[in-house]
């Protein structure tokens, strides 16, 4: 794609910070706390060493996947009674299109001024990892940002631990250069945590909802305009707790904390509320507003 792939300079922070909280972890707090070479030290290092590298797989993974291209040949039809759902714009009543890539959008798909190309299923751009998250490499991406979390929770944990035993130390005080990893790691995992954390919490309400960053914040607009009128909204894509679940981390649950996504399908259609289990269909539409899509995480 145009963008993903390529080293940028957040990318490179992302790196040292990750380099960094590991070595700090691993050679200071858990070996201050317990020694390398003790059984719990040792037990320590492999699990955190574990929750790393899938750290690190799930954000390689992410960054370099393609998160999902238009096919040159896409037409949406509108004829297809076993998908009867189809976005339109919310002035003109038209079919989504797009004149950047003279092409039809296909459901939940966005142009990224960024990447310059539509984005299946885009969530938004992550200047993080230089990429888009969209249809391809989201369940990736929420993986990521989960071990993400546990490894910022972990080192935490191991960091505090291993100031308790040094206060508990008489007449012993860290070296001058452990007191700076001390301070920095601190200030780095509060700030991690803390950012990481609301940011999971957030695509887990998405994910419950089966909504992407794009559809909450239209899904408002959306709603308003309902209200307006005497109607109530309602997202087309909320299958249901159970089912939103699979459809976004897969159908099996031993597979969601992994860095596969074999499942997803093509992403130019997706399975909504109103498809009936026996295969009678209700004909509608849902309302989109045309708009050019960069956010970044």
């Amino acid at each position: 794609m145009a963008s993903g792939g390529k080293l940028s300079p957040h990318v490179i922070v992302v790196s040292l910070a990750i380099v960094y909280i590991y070595f700090s972890t691993v050679f200071v707090f858990v070996d201050q706390w317990f020694g390398l070479r003790s059984s719990p030290g040792i037990m320590n290092t492999v699990v955190f060493t574990a929750v790393a590298i899938m750290c690190i797989r799930n954000y390689v993974v992410a960054m370099f996947t393609d998160p999902g291209r238009v096919p040159p040949s896409f037409a949406p039809d509108i004829e297809d009674s076993e998908h009867p759902i189809h976005e339109i714009k919310r002035k003109g009543g038209d079919l989504r299109y797009c004149k950047k890539c003279s092409s039809y959008k296909p459901p939940r798909s966005h142009h990224c001024r960024i990447c310059k190309r539509c984005v299946l299923r885009m969530d938004h751009h992550c200047v993080w990892m230089n990429n888009c998250v969209g249809h391809a490499n989201y369940k990736v991406f929420f993986v990521f940002v989960v071990y993400a979390v546990l490894a910022c929770l972990y080192s935490m944990i191991l960091l505090l631990g291993s100031l308790t035993v040094d206060t508990q130390k008489d007449g012993q005080q860290p070296e001058g250069s452990y007191r700076t990893v001390y301070i920095i790691s601190g200030m780095l995992l509060i700030a991690l945590t803390m950012a990481l954390g609301v940011f999971l919490g957030w695509h887990i309400h998405l994910t419950l909802q089966n909504k992407t960053t794009i559809e909450y914040y239209e899904g408002v607009r959306a709603m308003l305009l309902a209200e307006q009128g005497g109607n109530v909204y309602s997202h087309p894509y909320d299958l249901g707790v159970y089912e939103n679940l699979t459809t976004v981390l897969g159908p099996n649950i031993l597979c969601w904390v992994c860095p596969v996504s074999n499942y997803i399908g093509s992403g130019l259609r997706f399975r909504t509320a109103y498809d009936h289990p026996h295969g009678v269909f209700k004909t509608t539409t849902t309302t989109t507003t045309t708009s050019t899509s960069s956010s970044s995480s």
